[in-house]
């Protein structure tokens, strides 16, 4: 009796491996075994790096509020200081685009933290 190995659904699920891993470098792109786990290395790093998108947008808003409270006279920790001690609830992402895009909004923030 022949053994049943379902060749078309293991066809399949090779291609579909070997149709993600369109436009890798030699090996990777075309045999199995090594396309099948750069592929994988691949989605742990996506997942990883979804993750770690986040912390990246926060320091670059950091940065921008740092900047632009440093041509106010006041460091980020300071500002950030005072605006807890006031009780001013603004979050970092919308902090950096007022320094960035409103800065007469972002000087009347940092008015009203000091004051």
């Amino acid at each position: 009796m022949p053994r049943s190995v379902n060749a078309v659904a293991s066809r399949a699920r090779r291609k579909k491996i070997l149709k993600l891993t369109k436009g890798y470098f030699g090996r990777r792109k075309n045999v199995w075994t090594v396309a099948k786990n750069t592929w994988e290395k691949g989605q742990q790093y996506a997942y990883r790096d979804r993750k770690k998108k986040k912390g990246h947008f926060r320091s670059l808003w950091i940065q921008r509020i740092n900047a632009a409270a440093r041509l106010e006279g006041i460091s980020y920790s300071k500002l950030i200081g005072l605006m807890n001690k006031n009780e001013i609830r603004i979050n970092r992402k919308v902090l950096a685009d007022l320094a960035m895009n409103h800065p007469d909004a972002f000087k009347a923030v940092v008015k009203r933290a000091m004051a």
